[in-house]
């Protein structure tokens, strides 16, 4: 069994989320992602090499796109197959970023962002775990806001891998 971050402790967020709520707004993410940047495992965490060009070329909204379609495959479900070990740690920007925010398993999601086990995501947290990932790249695309050709815009037989 994982605990909550206690409030105020050095170096991590100010508690987990109150049941049902999520913060939505870019200073309430900018606010959780700063503290889990202090944190020296996620600070590890950086979009390079291929995975960064992959985000420059793919551009935000494939990569929303490609996020929300990942959280729904690989963590939503109340029971996420390989739980705690589904989430690679390279081979797609979104994967680094998961890692990087926490949520890349629900034990994570839990401890971190106070979104709890066992029970799949509803919409609202699903939309937040989205906007945590897509709001780490854009920050670490340089000055918040990339774009790019996006390969899947233009070819209707793009797949996500």
């Amino acid at each position: 069994m994982t605990s909550s971050p206690s409030p105020g402790s050095p170096g991590q967020p100010s508690g987990p989320l109150p049941a049902g709520r999520v913060p939505v707004g870019p200073r309430a993410l900018d606010q959780r992602l700063d503290a889990l940047a202090r944190q020296p495992f996620r600070a590890k965490f950086s979009l390079r090499g291929r995975d960064r060009a992959t985000a420059a070329l793919k551009g935000p909204a494939t990569l929303r796109w490609h996020a929300y379609d990942l959280i729904a495959k690989r963590l939503a479900p109340a029971q996420p197959y390989k739980d705690g070990r589904q989430t690679p740690y390279r081979g797609h920007p979104v994967f680094v970023a998961q890692h990087a925010t926490a949520t890349c398993c629900r034990g994570c999601l839990e401890r971190w962002h106070g979104i709890p086990r066992g029970r799949e995501l509803t919409r609202p947290e699903h939309v937040y775990v989205v906007e945590v990932i897509c709001r780490w790249i854009a920050r670490e695309m340089g000055d918040g806001t990339f774009s790019g050709q996006d390969p899947c815009r233009a070819d209707p037989d793009h797949e996500i891998s």
